[in-house]
C-alpha cells in the first residue's frame, strides 16, 4: 500500500486549504467555485424513483436492470444522436470517477503500456494509469505521438477544465488513428449535455465512428446533468466486446450500482424536462459570472460548454487564486490539470444563485 501511495501525485485540492481559509474569513462568507459539486436539489420525480424500490432486499444485477439499459439507449439516441449500441453493451458504474480511475486495470493494462491523456486533464486520468503501473503521455495532437501505439487514449469533450469542444472532424481523425494502431479510445462525456456556444458530439455518433463502435468506450455521469453526484450514478457503453470484458471483471469485484440508484437513473434518463431546467440554471449562472469576469479584466478561453469558465489575466495561476480568495471566492488553479495550465484558473458554475450573486457583487466592487 505504501508503494501504491508513493506512486501517486498529491491530491491537488489539499493545496487549496490556506486559500480556502482566507476566503472563509470574508465578512460575507466563502463563495466556493473551486469544485464541480452540484448544489441544486434532485428533481422530485427522480427522488420518488429512488424510494420506489427501497423494499427490494436482494443483490442488484451488476449489468443493471433491462429498464435502465433501455433508458440509456433511448436517452443517448434522443439527446445525442448515438446509434448502433446493443442493450448488453450498457454497464452502470458507481459514478464515473471510479470507472475512470479503474479502467486501465479493468482492461488489463500495466507496465509497458502507454495511456494518453489530454494536455489539460481531469487528474483522475493520470491517477488511473498510475494505479495500473502504466506510462502516462499528455498530448492533444496526434502528431505529438508519432509512431507510438498506446494501449488507451482518453478524450474529454467538453473538457474539464477548459470547456473546449472537439468537433466531428477532430474526433473522427482520433478514432481512425486509434483503430489503425489497435488503441482503445475512452471518451469521457459527462458534460455532453451542457453545450453553450458549441454543440458537443459523442464518439457514439455515426458521423464520428462511421457506424462502428469497435474499440470505443463512452463514459457518462448523471452527477452534472441530473444532480446525482451523491447517488454515484454513471455508465459506460460502446464496443460490446470491451463492455463484456468490463462486466466480467466487475462481477468478480462486486462493483455494483445499488438498485435504488438504478431506478433513479432510469427516471433521470427519461426526463428531458429535468435536464432542461438544470441547464437553464447553469446558463444563468454562467452568463452572470462570464460578464463580471470580463468586466474585471479577465480573459475567458474556450469555455464553450461544460460547467466551468477557463479564466486568465496572464499571470501565475496561484497569484490569481490568491486575488480571488481576498474577495472571499475560491477557484482552482489551472496547474491542477497539467503543466500548461499555469496561467489559468477554473471557475465553477456549481454554486447557488445566491452565492453567484455574492461573487458578482464582490467582483464588481
Amino acid at each position: 500500500m505504501a508503494r501504491a501511495r508513493s506512486a501517486l501525485p498529491d491530491f491537488p485540492w489539499d493545496s487549496l486549504t490556506p486559500y480556502g481559509a482566507k476566503a472563509r474569513s470574508h465578512a460575507g462568507g466563502i463563495v466556493d467555485l473551486s469544485v464541480g459539486t452540484p448544489v441544486d436539489p434532485v428533481a422530485p420525480g427522480i427522488q420518488r424513483a429512488l424510494a420506489s424500490v427501497a423494499e427490494v432486499s436482494g443483490y442488484p444485477a451488476t449489468h443493471g436492470t433491462p429498464e435502465l439499459r433501455a433508458a440509456v439507449l433511448d436517452a443517448l439516441a434522443r439527446r445525442h444522436g448515438a446509434a448502433g449500441i446493443e442493450p448488453d453493451a450498457v454497464l452502470p458504474t458507481i459514478g464515473s470517477k471510479e470507472l475512470v480511475a479503474l479502467l486501465p486495470q479493468l482492461l488489463g493494462l500495466g507496465a509497458g503500456d502507454v495511456v494518453v491523456i489530454p494536455e489539460l486533464a481531469y487528474p483522475t486520468y493520470e491517477v488511473g494509469a498510475l494505479f495500473a503501473g502504466a506510462e502516462v503521455r499528455r498530448a492533444d495532437g496526434l502528431t505529438q505521438l508519432g509512431p507510438q501505439r498506446p494501449a488507451l487514449l482518453w478524450l474529454n469533450s467538453p473538457s474539464n477544465p477548459t470547456g473546449r469542444v472537439l468537433g466531428v472532424d477532430h474526433l473522427r481523425k482520433v478514432v481512425d488513428w486509434a483503430r489503425d494502431r489497435g488503441t482503445i479510445v475512452a471518451s469521457d462525456e459527462c458534460y455532453l449535455a451542457l453545450g453553450w456556444d458549441s454543440e458537443p458530439v459523442s464518439v457514439l455518433h455515426p458521423d464520428v465512428n462511421g457506424g462502428s463502435l469497435d474499440g470505443l468506450l463512452a463514459v457518462h455521469s448523471l452527477s452534472k446533468s441530473a444532480n446525482l453526484a451523491g447517488y454515484r450514478a454513471g455508465f459506460v457503453t460502446g464496443d460490446p466486446a470491451l463492455v463484456a470484458d468490463l462486466l466480467a471483471v466487475r462481477k468478480h469485484a462486486g462493483l455494483i450500482v445499488p438498485r435504488p440508484v438504478q431506478a433513479a437513473m432510469t427516471a433521470a434518463l427519461a426526463s428531458d424536462d429535468a435536464l432542461a431546467a438544470q441547464r437553464d440554471a447553469y446558463a444563468g449562472r454562467r452568463d452572470a459570472l462570464r460578464k463580471v469576469l470580463q468586466t474585471a479584466g479577465f480573459r475567458i478561453d474556450h469555455s464553450e460548454a461544460g460547467l466551468y469558465l477557463w479564466v486568465t489575466r496572464d499571470e501565475d495561476a496561484w497569484q490569481t487564486v490568491d486575488w480571488f480568495a481576498e474577495r472571499g471566492i475560491l477557484v482552482a488553479p489551472g496547474t491542477f490539470y497539467g503543466p500548461s495550465g499555469g496561467k489559468h484558473v477554473r471557475v465553477g458554475l456549481t454554486a447557488t444563485d445566491e452565492r453567484v450573486r455574492a461573487a458578482v457583487e464582490r467582483l464588481e466592487g
